[in-house]
């Protein structure tokens, strides 16, 4: 069970996060109906670091702030909106994806290649919303939107899901240090 201190600091890491996936959001290359961008990078990074239920905490503060219309979302956008424009399914997405990464992690006890299985999946259930959305949404055929809402960014995602391998190794033992021994979180339990 988690202490108010815990609490606190989790809460402070999930911020933190919610902001870098806000700011990944900013760094957009515009190809087509779907951009470039960092923010799974950052989903990648809650999931890993934080687990299920505080990754999605952390995502789920972001979705929010963009619904709210605060410039969140790529290109500096906001609003409940974009939800329904054709990176929705993508942005609603990071939900269950960030879950399933925080979920795997937990059960991986810091193995590095569970790491990547985990991202992989989260990548999966990324593409799967955002695709199924794309397609409803534009009423182009399965293969045409593979070639737009996903084919260009497997490389990408691939060179993020390497990036965040080192990035977690360095920052698990300075989370667990900081939340301290004798508390347990969702990213922490082995059951």
């Amino acid at each position: 069970m988690e202490g108010p201190s815990t609490s606190l600091r989790m809460t402070v890491y999930a911020s933190l996060l919610a902001a870098l996936i806000a700011a990944g959001a900013y760094l957009a290359l515009p190809i087509g109906p779907v951009p470039i961008v960092l923010q799974n990078f950052f989903v990648f990074l809650s999931g890993l670091l934080l687990g299920p239920r505080w990754g999605a905490a952390s995502v789920g503060v972001y979705l929010m702030a963009g619904a709210l219309g605060l410039p969140v979302f790529a290109g500096g956008i906001g609003g409940i909106g974009r939800f329904a424009g054709p990176t929705g399914g993508y942005l609603l997405g990071y939900l269950p994806a960030v879950y399933v990464i925080g979920w795997i992690s937990k059960k991986s006890k810091g193995r590095g290649a569970l790491d990547v299985l985990a991202m992989v999946c989260g990548s999966i259930v990324i593409y799967t919303c955002g695709i199924s959305w794309l397609k409803i949404l534009s009423g182009m055929t399965l293969a045409k939107t593979l070639a737009v809402g996903m084919y260009p960014f497997i490389l990408g995602d691939g060179l993020k899901i390497a990036a965040a391998v080192p990035i977690v190794k360095a920052l698990r033992p300075i989370i667990r240090t900081s939340i301290g021994p004798n508390h347990h979180t969702d990213i922490y339990e082995n059951h």
